[in-house]
C-alpha cells in the first residue's frame, strides 16, 4: 500500500480546524499534522514584522521535522504577509488563506459586502488590493474584530461565550443604505466559522456567509493529484507550539474526519 501524503496545516490557533475539516473531507487518504501556534496567539496583536520573523523560520522547522508533501497556511493574517517569503525559502508547495472578496462580490445581489477579519487582516495592503481588483462595483465595508477569534477559541474549548460579546463584534458588518443592505459577509479569519451557527442567529438580517475553506480544499486536492486508498493507515497529529498537551480529543475528532489526533 502506498504511503499516504502528509499535509501540514498551520494556524495561529484553532481556527484552521475549519479549513482542516474541508481538506480531510476532500482527501481522507492523507496523513495530517495540525500545528496551532498558540505560543504567539493571537497574531492580530503583533506587528507585521513580528509575524514574519516568527512564522517563516517556524514553518521551516516544521517542514524539517515532519517532511510534509504540502503545507496549508490556514490563517488569513499570516497568509496576507508571508506567502511570498515561504515560497522563496522552501520548495514544498504552499496553499494560503486570503479573504474571499472576489466570489463574495460576484455573488452579491445588493452590491453591499462586508469583510469581517482581524484588525491586522483588514488593514493590510493585500486586502485593499483585493478590493481594488475584485470588488466589481460593490461597496465593501472592512470590519476589524479585536476579540472574535479569541471568543471562538474559548467557545470551542467549552467555555461560555455570551451572545452580547459575539454580537458586539458582528454588528458593524450590517450596513443599510436606504434599503440597500449588506447581503454578503466574508469570513476573513478561519476562526469565525467555528461560530457560524451563532453568527447566523445573531445577525440583524439574513446574509450569505463566505467561507474560503471549500475552495482551499479543492486546491489542495488538485495539487496532490489522484487520491490514494490509504485511509486506514493515515493518522493525524495535533501540535501546540506552547508544548501543552491538548485535552480536546472529542471536540477535535469531527475536524479530523473522526480520527483521534495524537
Amino acid at each position: 500500500m502506498p504511503t499516504p501524503s502528509t499535509i501540514l496545516v498551520f494556524d495561529s490557533g484553532l481556527g484552521g480546524l475549519t479549513v482542516l475539516r474541508e481538506i480531510v473531507g476532500a482527501r481522507p487518504d492523507a496523513h495530517y499534522v495540525y500545528v496551532a501556534d498558540d505560543a504567539f496567539f493571537p497574531y492580530g496583536h503583533h506587528s507585521e514584522d513580528e509575524i514574519i520573523a516568527r512564522v517563516v523560520p517556524l514553518v521551516g522547522d516544521l517542514i524539517a521535522r515532519h517532511a510534509p508533501d504540502l503545507v496549508v497556511i490556514a490563517c488569513n493574517t499570516a497568509s496576507t504577509l508571508v506567502m511570498s517569503q515561504l515560497r522563496a525559502a522552501y520548495t514544498v508547495p504552499f496553499v494560503g488563506t486570503v479573504p474571499a472578496i472576489k466570489p463574495a462580490c460576484a455573488s452579491s445581489k445588493s452590491r453591499r459586502v462586508s469583510v469581517l477579519g482581524t484588525r491586522g487582516t483588514v488593514k493590510r495592503e493585500y486586502t485593499k488590493r483585493l478590493i481594488e481588483d475584485f470588488s466589481q462595483g460593490c461597496e465593501v465595508t472592512l470590519v476589524g474584530s479585536g476579540e472574535l477569534a479569541s471568543l471562538a477559541e474559548s467557545a470551542l474549548s467549552g467555555n461560555s461565550v455570551s451572545d452580547d460579546a459575539i454580537a458586539a463584534e458582528l454588528v458593524p458588518c450590517f450596513v443599510d443604505h436606504g434599503g440597500a443592505r449588506t447581503d454578503t459577509v466574508v469570513l476573513a479569519c478561519t476562526h469565525y466559522p467555528l461560530l457560524l451557527d451563532r453568527l447566523t442567529k445573531l445577525a440583524p438580517w439574513p446574509v450569505d456567509w463566505i467561507d474560503p475553506a471549500p475552495a482551499i480544499a479543492r486546491r489542495v486536492s488538485d495539487l496532490l493529484g489522484v487520491p490514494g486508498s490509504a485511509r486506514d493507515t493515515a493518522g493525524a497529529e495535533m501540535i501546540f507550539t506552547s508544548n501543552r498537551a491538548h485535552t480536546l480529543s472529542q471536540a477535535l475528532m469531527p475536524f479530523f474526519g473522526g480520527r483521534v489526533p495524537a
